[in-house]
């Protein structure tokens, strides 16, 4: 039995084309057979999850986080939360590469929704309409910036090389950034939409990877791209937290982590089919397993309650910033009591296991890794400045 109550798999329902928030996830259910059915092959041959993303596309998951007043399908957080899990479980690599668009959408969405921004309509009507797939280069990128912009007349030339920029070759648009140098001295970052179809922009094949092989999270290169200064969507000091990335945080990372919860649960319900054949005497091992997998699965339910505030802050940043830590460590050492568990089945690629091991390892990697995370808790703890802490 799974370690979390699934509910009864039903056919999805479509309104328009486009999945309905109530059927996000059962959408996802329904895809998983085929998405897992690829998984190995994929991950053995470095190959883009290509035929995962048209299945998604033509299942309206695109524009799902899209409010319905703008064409999409209205899901809320948590259900795109679940959609990822779900579609993680199945297989990782998609699920990873898919959240990187799902929050490059939801942010927009919640800012549309709750602050009013009438800015990033246009967007989101696009991706509905449309459906083009959003690039993040957040992990290249994050609070201190990258590449260089410089200034051209009436907007920028931009120099870059985006690296983890996951799903590369999907993509229409890179929702990216980069470091504008004033006269004075001073250091901002532009935050700006890169054509992913100019031929100033184009993809350096770099994914070579331990795990999580199939998200292809290729080096993006611009070279000498002009962004009008009208498309600048906002500019921020370099290297000091921002209201929108305050925001970002918020609400990216209890999408992303989904994803490695979905690969934790996945692991841990293969072990325990292998296990049952091998009638082991001390269930103690499959307990532990199972505890280290409920606090995960905590943890991150607490990380989609801090999103439910609607309140993105420093606070909210260091409660969703705590939960990813959480999120990581125990669905990290869920997979490793499953392959204990298993025992030396879990070497052999037939079991799914090492892929598992291999792609849950990516867990530690996304910012605020483990340091800064501890700092950034530290001085929230002590009442000490953490604008400067990612």
């Amino acid at each position: 039995m799974s370690t979390i109550t699934a509910s009864k798999a039903l056919a999805p329902s479509f309104v328009g084309g486009t999945a309905s928030p109530a059927s996000v996830v059962e959408t996802a259910r329904h895809l998983a057979p085929q998405l897992a059915a690829r998984a190995a092959e994929i991950d053995q041959n470095d190959r883009f999850v290509s035929e995962n993303y048209s299945l998604m596309k033509e299942a309206g998951l695109v524009e799902a986080g899209v409010p319905r007043e703008l064409g999409g399908g209205g899901a809320e957080i948590s259900e795109l939360a679940e959609m990822l899990r779900v579609l993680a479980r199945a297989c990782g690599s998609t699920a990873l590469a898919f959240s990187m668009h799902t929050h490059q959408v939801a942010i927009p969405a919640w800012r549309w929704r709750y602050q009013k921004i009438a800015a990033v309509e246009p967007l989101l009507k696009r991706v509905a309409a449309e459906r083009i797939i959003l690039l993040s280069s957040g992990g290249s990128d994050w609070i201190g910036g990258s590449g260089k912009a410089e200034k051209d007349g009436e907007g920028y030339r931009i120099t870059a090389r985006k690296v983890f920029t996951s799903g590369a070759e999907a993509g229409d648009i890179l929702m990216t950034g980069a470091i504008h140098e004033g006269e004075d001295g001073n250091r901002s970052v532009i935050h700006f939409g890169a054509p992913m179809k100019s031929s100033a922009v184009r993809i350096e094949n770099t994914w070579r990877t331990l795990g999580m092989r199939g998200t292809a999270s290729n080096d993006v290169v611009i070279e000498n791209l002009f962004i009008p200064a009208a498309n600048v969507a906002f500019s921020r000091k370099a290297g000091e937290w921002h209201p929108v990335f305050e925001t970002i945080a918020t609400i990216a990372f209890p999408l992303i982590y989904a994803v490695y919860l979905g690969v934790a649960e996945s692991a841990r319900d293969i072990a325990i089919e292998i296990a049952k054949k091998k009638q082991a005497s001390d269930p103690s091992l499959a307990g532990r397993m199972d505890t280290e997998l409920r606090t995960a699965q905590l943890a991150h339910r607490w990380m989609l309650e801090i999103v439910a505030r609607n309140a993105p802050c420093a606070d909210t940043v260091n409660e969703v910033m705590i939960g990813r830590t959480l999120v990581a460590r125990h669905a990290i050492a869920t997979v490793d009591l499953a392959m204990e568990l298993a025992g030396g089945a879990s070497f052999y690629r037939a079991t799914g296991l090492e892929r598992r091991f291999r792609d849950i390892q990516g867990a530690r990697f996304h910012p605020l890794q483990a340091s800064p995370q501890a700092r950034y808790a530290g001085a929230m703890a002590l009442g000490l400045p953490t604008g400067s802490i990612f």
